[in-house]
């Protein structure tokens, strides 16, 4: 997605990064670059506010159950692989919600 307008940040690297943001996973400089990209691009700006709603509804519903970190690592694995444009076998995904 991108909004058609020039920024100094690219709609592109703002959306694939948009979790690392959420969760305070990255660099304050980057950040900043986030909070500007967001200030000047509505489109960013409503999907960060989306994303970051449904984040708090997760929370708020299954924020009492702690995640095992290889589960973490295979779940944010998968969407490493999802964004970079490779698809994931069903029996892959249906695997690893089964080991965990």
């Amino acid at each position: 997605m991108s909004c058609g307008e020039p920024h100094e940040t690219d709609c592109s690297e703002v959306l694939d990064h948009l979790y690392e943001f959420l969760d305070r996973e990255m660099p304050d400089s980057d950040c900043t670059k986030f909070e500007t990209h967001f200030e000047e691009c509505s489109p960013c700006l409503e999907k960060y506010g989306l994303e970051q709603a449904v984040k708090k509804l997760v929370k708020r519903c299954c924020g009492h159950d702690d995640v095992p970190t290889d589960l973490r690592s295979k779940v944010m694995g998968r969407i490493d692989l999802i964004r970079s444009g490779q698809t994931v076998p069903e029996h892959d995904v249906g695997a690893a919600t089964q080991e965990s």
